[in-house]
């Protein structure tokens, strides 16, 4: 494990591993170092670049601030890119995704950057997340955090989130359950975002290429089709055969595509 001072003396853990051109991954919510996609997805690319995995603020090995600010995340992103060099291929999952797309607009040195799947809400084809949520989560214990933002957030069955609290994953993802509103607060103020305003992205000219699985809802492969429309040159894909959970097998080659 290595540690890096943020902007503002957060303590950000990192990982670094492989070799070639610098490549830090931004995981989603209820994701670290320790648990998540980006450990196995770390192994299947450390052979072609240099892969920095690291815990965002909160999580892990990572120290927090008093109050969440989008802005410290973009200014640890930018750390850990100045770690590997000054400048660096950024891949995010999820909200990790949309942390990437904002730091990219915020004019974070990333070289190119591949956006999967982060979970805009552009059209009504799915049950409406409630308009308080970020608010919501903030109000709830661990337990029920992880419960409300798989349930209302993610959509799962009440029955499929009551069989997980048998898994042993349960207990790392309360661990993190107070940095859901974070993963929130990224994605907009009300937890929405307006990804299909382009003035937001339009300081973005990096190349971009967003990415969705080919079993994926019906409003998450609108919302990144839409999302790749509103940044300026993205490109698009699908990953066939897959989901928002996606396989590190089915991605690295996607990344390993796209950035080489």
């Amino acid at each position: 494990m290595n540690t890096l001072d943020s902007k503002d003396g957060t303590t950000i853990a990192y990982d670094k591993r492989g070799s070639g051109p610098a490549l830090v991954l931004v995981d989603g919510a209820l994701c670290s170092r320790a648990q998540g996609p980006m450990p196995e997805l770390a192994e299947e690319l450390k052979d072609h670049f240099t892969v920095y995995n690291y815990d965002r603020r909160g999580r892990g090995e990572s120290g927090d601030a008093e109050t969440y600010e989008v802005e410290r995340e973009l200014e640890d992103l930018a750390a850990v890119i100045e770690a590997a060099g000054g400048s660096a291929y950024v891949y995010g999952s999820s909200s990790g995704a949309a942390l990437a797309l904002r730091a990219a607009a915020a004019g974070v040195p990333i070289e190119k950057l591949v956006a999967f799947e982060p979970p805009f809400v552009v059209d009504d084809s799915r049950t409406p997340i409630p308009q308080t949520w970020v608010a919501d989560l903030r109000a709830l214990d661990p337990g029920a955090a992880v419960r409300y933002f798989m349930t209302k957030g993610v959509g799962l069955p009440g029955f499929v989130v009551t069989m997980m609290k048998l898994m042993p994953a349960w207990k790392g993802m309360k661990a993190v359950a107070h940095t859901l509103p974070y993963d929130a607060a990224v994605l907009g103020e009300n937890g929405f975002g307006t990804p299909l305003d382009p003035s937001q992205w339009s300081a973005i000219d990096q190349p971009v290429l967003v990415v969705n699985g080919g079993k994926s809802p019906a409003w998450m492969k609108t919302s990144t089709r839409s999302l790749a429309g509103a940044v300026p040159g993205a490109e698009h894909t699908e990953v066939p055969g897959q989901t928002h959970v996606i396989k590190a097998a089915a991605i690295a080659p996607v990344i390993c595509g796209f950035l080489t």
